[in-house]
């Protein structure tokens, strides 16, 4: 989502057909699609089951760790650590113990390996990608988990969210929090403005972004300053228009981005990335524009905001929160439409990863296991979870209970995104590799094939050939 890591053979998200995918996006688009009108607070404890099995008050037993001191890693900032720690703070009442957040730097593998050349790391990390994963067990910095964390994983996660967060056969990571990314958010008074309509295809989409930009406001507000929000472009539009096999074999570097498959997905890109004022600030201000900004300025401004549409995943929720706008009336929703035969999904997460074993940091692992956990930090929006035990009733709103649903209802049939499947240096490094390349891109969209070039010379590099 943020950054990447070192992932070599074995580490891959089970395969889908192109069928069982139209089945998940199906399902995803007659959820959103039944998100329309007033927003809907659905959490608590309403009678609503949802997509999971609604957990007791406490369904999950933990050890008395009374004295016990933890400390716990992550890159989150803002209101997504205020919400986390909420959830730790929980673990605390249960147990006794006593939790630390630590706030990491992206890359956070390269965080770690000071913490821990200094000699204090945290007891757990929450790792944003299976190649940080793969890294840190190859390191020798992450730690199995044991019985009960695996006991609650099998309960409560599908076979598909359990196999990511393995490395060689064995259970390292807990995918406490995913993220349904191939969702376009829009203005919802900016669309009935221009007379459009939620579009299914990328034609449709064009036709949609024409309406806006005639209505008088920019179609995309786009975040280039992050270079991860563009990796997340081109997943979705590649994935749909080259299909799951080819996006499997080029997350391996089994194919080279010199690939035809490559070229046309580029291409594409550059039917909005290069139409004239279809991106707001032009692509100079795009790169100016880090992510929370690209969703603020899509939701204030009244009738004239920055942008119609911004792409991202459900957890843009939390920065539309920091705006007037409601989410299912002002602030709506629609699935990334459909480049190829069907609409992309792709998912990613943030795993949490024992790196000092101990009896505490094997029972902060179960806990974040539980639905009981998910629950906590659900209620407060900008989170999705995999656990397919927790209530979806919990969520805060309608839309964040329909991505929810879907998510679960889609089981094993999604694909993890690709620049967190690369090695760090290729695709999870701020200036370098395809974030750099990318943003060089959106700045020169008719240069397909120099992009190419440079995109292949820094996977060789990183894939080691």
């Amino acid at each position: 989502m943020r950054t990447s890591s070192t992932i070599r053979t074995g580490r891959t998200v089970k395969r889908t057909t192109r069928a069982a995918a139209t089945l998940a996006v199906a399902a995803l688009a007659l959820s959103l699609t039944a998100c329309g009108g007033d927003d809907d607070n659905g959490g608590g404890d309403s009678g609503d089951k949802g997509g999971g099995t609604k957990a007791p008050a406490s369904s999950v037993t933990l050890p008395k760790l009374d004295g016990e001191s933890l400390e716990v890693a992550a890159v989150w900032t803002g209101t997504e650590q205020k919400n986390f720690k909420q959830v730790l703070t929980e673990f605390e009442k249960r147990t006794g113990a006593k939790v630390t957040f630590v706030p990491a730097q992206d890359p956070i593998i390269n965080f770690l390996g000071s913490k821990i050349a200094g000699g204090a790391p945290p007891d757990v990390a929450m790792l944003p990608q299976p190649g940080a994963i793969k890294q840190a067990v190859d390191k020798g910095w992450a730690k199995p988990l044991g019985a009960e964390a695996t006991k609650e994983l099998g309960e409560n996660y599908s076979q598909g969210w359990q196999d990511i967060g393995k490395v060689g056969g064995k259970q390292y990571g807990v995918y406490y929090k995913a993220a349904n990314k191939s969702l376009i958010w829009y203005n919802a008074q900016v669309f009935e403005n221009a007379g459009a309509a939620e579009p299914k295809t990328w034609d449709e989409l064009l036709d949609t972004a024409q309406m806006v930009y005639d209505s008088g406001v920019a179609p995309f507000s786009v975040g280039g300053a992050d270079g991860w929000t563009l990796t997340d472009w081109f997943e979705n539009v590649y994935l749909s228009q080259a299909g799951p096999e080819k996006y499997d074999q080029l997350a391996k570097h089994e194919i080279k981005w010199t690939d035809p498959s490559v070229k046309e997905a580029l291409t594409t890109l550059a039917e909005i990335w290069g139409k004239k004022d279809f991106v707001a600030g032009g692509a100079s201000g795009a790169l100016q524009t880090e992510f929370p900004a690209s969703v603020t300025q899509t939701f204030t401004g009244g009738d004239q905001p920055k942008a119609g549409m911004v792409y991202e995943g459900d957890f843009a929720q939390v920065n539309i929160g920091e705006t007037k706008a409601e989410i299912g009336t002002d602030a709506k929703v629609f699935p990334f439409p459909a480049v190829g035969d069907t609409a992309p999904v792709v998912s990613g997460g943030d795993a949490a990863v024992i790196l000092k074993d101990s009896k505490a940091a094997q029972a902060l692992a179960t806990w974040l296991a539980s639905p009981d956990a998910a629950a906590i930090q659900a209620k407060l929006g900008g989170f999705l979870s995999p656990n397919k035990s927790i209530d979806s009733s919990v969520y805060p709103n309608e839309v964040q209970k329909k991505i929810a649903d879907a998510l679960i209802a889609a089981g094993d049939d999604f694909r993890f995104d690709m620049s967190d499947q690369a090695p760090q240096a290729f695709g999870g490094t701020p200036g370098k590799g395809e974030w750099k390349t990318l943003q060089d891109f959106l700045k020169n969209p008719k240069d397909v094939a120099d992009a190419q070039a440079k995109l292949e010379a820094d996977a060789a590099a990183a894939y080691g050939g």
